[in-house]
This record gives structure tokens, sequence and C-alpha cells, in this order.
């Protein structure tokens, strides 16, 4: 008895080859969008994390200190300033947030204290900082990051009469 044997045709050996070649360049594909997609995710948000981690943190010094009257936007060093007054135990201090050579910073100073804006503690990186009153104790905050984006906040003093 003869068993037949089939002949190997060049197609044999060329479709496994061809099938892997569609399959590793999908895989690439996937990767590459996959990367690009993870790439601008992480950039916008350290945008985000920039800008509302600082717009975040004057709301919160604010909301610690509130008080009538205990907010101020004052101009020191040609640089504006917010000044949140506050006493502890009979001594007046205040503490001072604004931007100063590319950085959010504080300063928690007793009043009648002489002091230089560079003294202030750092914060986090920003680009600017401008702050306005456009009504009587509401105020507005805005913030420019590295990368140019701005994020607002408009605050009030809940403790006005």
């Amino acid at each position: 008895m003869r068993f037949q044997t089939r002949g190997r045709h060049v197609i044999d050996l060329i479709f496994p080859i061809a099938l892997f070649f569609v399959f590793a360049a999908s895989a690439l594909i996937v990767l590459i969008l996959a990367a690009d997609l993870y790439g601008s995710t992480t950039s916008q948000l350290k945008v985000n994390d920039e800008t509302r981690s600082a717009l975040a943190y004057i709301e919160e010094k604010i909301r610690q200190n509130d008080t009538e009257g205990a907010l101020e936007i004052v101009n020191i060093e040609q640089t504006d300033c917010l000044a949140i007054s506050a006493d502890y135990n009979g001594i007046l201090c205040t503490t001072y947030i604004y931007e100063y050579e590319g950085m959010l910073k504080e300063l928690f100073i007793r009043n009648g204290v002489s002091f230089t804006l560079k003294n202030g503690r750092d914060i986090m990186e920003i680009s600017s900082l401008s702050m306005t009153c456009p009504e009587k104790h509401l105020y507005r905050f805005v913030v420019t990051d590295s990368d140019g984006s701005q994020s607002s906040l408009v605050a009030s003093e809940r403790s006005v009469p």
C-alpha cells in the first residue's frame, strides 16, 4: 500500500510568517497609541495638579482663618500678597501668601516685625499668581502654571456681617 504524500507549497511557509508580522505590527501600533495616551494624560494631570493644588491651598488657608476683616490684598515689594490676620493668644500675626520667583510662598510673621518676601516658605512651583478684590469680601485668584494654563478661584469671607 502506498501513502500519498502531499507536496509542500511556498504558501505553507509564507502564510504563518505573514500572519506573525500582521500580529506584531498590530501589537506595535497598540503599544504606540497607549504610550501616546499615557503621555498626554500625565501631562494633563500635571497641569491640573499645579494649578488646582495652589488654588486649593489658598482656599484652605482662607477657610482656616475665616474671621471678619481678616483678609486683605496688600502690595509688598511690588508683589500682590494675600494677608490673613489672626490673633494667637493676644499676639497679632499675619500670614502672607504670594508668588515670588516662580514659587507660591507663605510667610507667617508677627505684626511689626520687618521682613522681605524672599523669607517666605516655598509651597509649590507656579508661574504666576494674580489676585483681585472685585467686590468687598470677594476675592479672585488666577494661577498660571509652567505650561501657561490658567485656573481661577473666587472665594469670599463667610464670616462677613
